[in-house]
């Protein structure tokens, strides 16, 4: 029984082991052979090379971007913000603005009516007339004491009524003028109770916040005006990242609901104090394009990055750098024959990558015209 088994089991393991000759073979076609002597030279034979397409490459000149991932909102200058008030009270009428409306500059908002006004103006009108004769009177009393015919007594007291008569006229003219009231128009009988209060700047209104009938006092704001036509960003940075950032850099942002479409800014101010709760500076930012500004509205939260060249770097192929261990390595050819290269294994030091490029930081390691496996490195590695 046990010579029966025996012969039985031989058949089984022959073929056993001549099933593994083929597998063995072709892992021998796809795999190269390490060198027995140093585990970090590769030997690649000529068939390997071809039928995997794998390519050969040097080192090249490339120029790449390093970028900051911020955020921040879409804004305006201050002067292209109004609250629109008055400097008098008075009570509200003709107010038809709604929100979004277009005005233009020295456009009437709404009017503005108080026997306050009537008051200035009469207080002008007197004053205007009371000046006119004590400024004659003035000039006649200082030429009866140039001449010691008055008395200085005479000629101080005429002279104290003139300036202050004087200093009354002037104050009223100004605040007629803040009315928007021309004091040469004005007379006894074209004194008005009501006045316009025009618009500071074009733009577009933003907010209401009086109503007809209502007393506006000098510390209520009726109305927002904000003048869209030139938009900026303004960003926010983190501290740790200021020493990247340049004035002219360019940016690329883009809104949360549209990942897709992106546009241009370039850095134009950068703040000098840092938040120091957020621990970040603020960078004001100008559109590249301004005719774009009409997609956007102030307000709006943007996703932006900004871009620093570091300039023209050593630069491999991204596919030539394979990661391992928490290291990156290349193959580097050493030696070459007919049938057959030899690579050796060689660790380096990368920097940023983009389109498609690595730059390595550590190219004054290799030789100038050193060749490097570009593509098909990562199975050689691994």
């Amino acid at each position: 029984m046990l010579k029966k088994n025996f012969i039985w089991l031989i058949p089984i393991f022959l073929v056993s082991a001549t099933g593994c000759e083929p597998e063995e073979e072709e892992n021998n076609a796809t795999v190269a052979s390490p060198v027995a002597a140093d585990p970090d030279l590769v030997v690649l034979s000529r068939e390997q090379f071809e039928t995997s397409s794998m390519e050969l490459g040097k080192m090249q000149d490339r120029s790449f971007e390093a970028s900051l991932k911020i955020t921040g909102v879409v804004d305006v200058p201050p002067e292209s913000r109004a609250e629109v008030s008055s400097y008098y009270g008075g009570y509200v009428s003709n107010l038809t603005l709604l929100t979004g409306q277009a005005v233009k500059k020295g456009e009437r908002l709404f009017s503005l009516e108080s026997p306050e006004f009537i008051q200035m103006q009469q207080d002008f009108l007197e004053a205007k007339s009371q000046l006119a004769y004590l400024s004659s009177d003035y000039e006649r009393q200082k030429t009866l004491r140039d001449e010691n015919i008055a008395s200085q007594k005479n000629f101080t007291r005429a002279e104290s009524e003139y300036l202050s008569t004087l200093a009354k006229f002037e104050g009223l003219k100004k605040k007629l003028e803040q009315l928007h009231i021309d004091p040469n128009e004005i007379g006894p009988q074209n004194m008005v109770a009501r006045i316009a209060v025009p618009s500071p700047i074009s733009g577009f209104v933003t907010a209401v916040k009086a109503q007809n009938g209502a007393f506006l006092s000098p510390t209520d704001v009726a109305v927002s005006i904000t003048n869209t036509d030139h938009l900026h960003l303004d960003l926010n940075v983190f501290e740790k990242d200021v020493s990247q950032l340049e004035k002219g850099q360019p940016i690329r942002f883009r809104l949360p609901d549209s990942p897709g479409q992106l546009y241009e800014a370039e850095v134009f101010l950068i703040g000098k104090t840092i938040d120091v709760e957020k621990r970040m500076l603020n960078v004001h930012a100008h559109f590249k394009d301004e005719s774009q500004g009409g997609r956007f509205f102030p307000g709006m939260y943007v996703e932006a990055e900004i871009y620093s060249s570091h300039g023209i770097s050593k630069a491999l192929p991204a596919e030539a750098v394979v990661e391992g261990s928490g290291r990156h390595f290349v193959l580097v050819k050493k030696a070459e024959k007919p049938d057959e290269m030899v690579f050796e294994k060689k660790a380096v030091n990368i920097g940023a990558s983009a389109n498609g490029w690595t730059e390595i930081l550590s190219a004054m390691d290799f030789e100038p015209d050193a060749v490097f496996l570009t593509k098909g490195a990562f199975n050689m590695i691994q």
